[in-house]
Parts: C-alpha cells; structure tokens; sequence
C-alpha cells in the first residue's frame, strides 16, 4: 500500500475538483482540513456500539483527506503557491494526523500504549519524508505505508467495525479490528520510517 506513489494519476480528478475552490485561499483549506481532523479525532474518541460515530468519523477523515489534497492545487492554479505554503500546510498535516489517530487511540476500541506506538510510527514516517526534503534529496514518498494509505484505512476499517459489531462479530485475536489497524500503523509505521532513512542515505552515498 503505498497511494502516495500514485499522485500523478489522480492529479487530473484532483485538478477537476480543486477548480471549483479557487476562490478560497489555500491556506484556509489547510486549516478546513485540521478542523474535519479535530472532528474526526473527536467522533472516534466518543464511537461506541451503541451510536454510528464510527461512520462519521470515517467521513471527515475523508473530508480532512480530500481538502488537504486539493489546497496545495489551488496554490499553484492561483498562482499563491509558496514555501511558507508548504510550511503551513505540513505542520497542519502531522497535527491532524494526531488528532485523528490520537482520537482512536484513547478510544474504547484500542489499547493507549498501542496508540502511543502507532503515533509515533507515523510521526517518524512523516518526518523523514519532509527531512529528506530538507537536505535536498526531494520529498521522500517511498515505503510500504505513507500518509495516503492511512487515511483510507482510517476511512474503511471504521465502517467494517460497526457492520462486524452488527453481526456479533467482537474482537479477533482478542483485539478489536481498529486497534489491529493501529497495530499496523505501530509496526509498519515504523518499518517505513527506517525505508525512508536508507533511501536517504543511499542518496548521500551516490551525491558523493
């Protein structure tokens, strides 16, 4: 699963879209993202198997996904595209992640300590995406799980909980399905932040 790689061929669905929103400035779609995030987060923290929170916390991680896709479009179709774009619009991204991922961690359906692993996962993943940006390597998208992939599993394992809950179906392998999502998250996470790391260096090696 690495949708990240998979950018160019969903740019001209993206360009479609981003078109109907140019007359809003970038960076409020940025911050419209971090606010579905908060939401999101905020519907996972209170899902239950008594209400359909999980649906709609599924649904604004799809609005966080689909904002934070479109806003940097809009900056280059309006010609407002900017490093402190760039900026604003990363920051905002490891925040909402947070909240999101944050929300279900300290929710009934996961364990806290396998949450606090799967954040961290996600964090460093993220990290060296943008650090080999820094150093001027480019943004580095490589790896088996990249911010594109989680959303849409954040996006789909909500909805199967709830239609598994419906049937009777509890726990497997004495976790719930989204807690085995942040067990994911925990393990390939972390995989892919080590990815990211000897990609890097092995283009250190072939600058010299």
């Amino acid at each position: 699963m690495v949708l990240d790689t998979q950018r160019e061929n969903v740019d001209p669905l993206l360009d479609r879209f981003a078109k109907h929103f140019k007359s809003i400035d970038p960076n409020v779609l940025s911050f419209l993202s971090l606010v579905f995030a908060v939401v999101a987060g905020m519907f996972f923290y209170f899902s239950s198997s008594d209400n359909y929170f999980l649906y709609f916390a599924s649904f604004f991680v799809f609005l966080n996904g689909f904002f934070d896709a479109i806003d940097g479009k809009v900056a280059k179709m309006t010609g407002k595209a900017s490093k402190k774009g760039d900026f604003i619009d990363h920051a905002i991204d490891r925040y909402a992640d947070v909240f999101m991922v944050g929300g279900l961690a300290l929710s009934i359906w996961c364990d806290p300590r396998v949450g606090f692993l799967a954040i961290v996962g996600m964090l460093l993943t993220s990290y060296m995406g943008t650090q080999a940006q820094a150093v001027g390597s480019g943004r580095e998208y490589s790896g088996l799980l990249g911010r594109a992939d989680r959303l849409v599993l954040l996006m789909v394992f909500p909805v199967i909980q709830h239609v598994l809950l419906g049937f009777g179906f509890g726990k497997i392998f004495g976790l719930y399905l989204l807690e085995w999502v942040l067990v994911y998250f925990a393990v390939v996470g972390n995989i892919t932040a080590i990815q990211r790391f000897y990609s890097t260096m092995k283009w250190f090696k072939n600058k010299k």
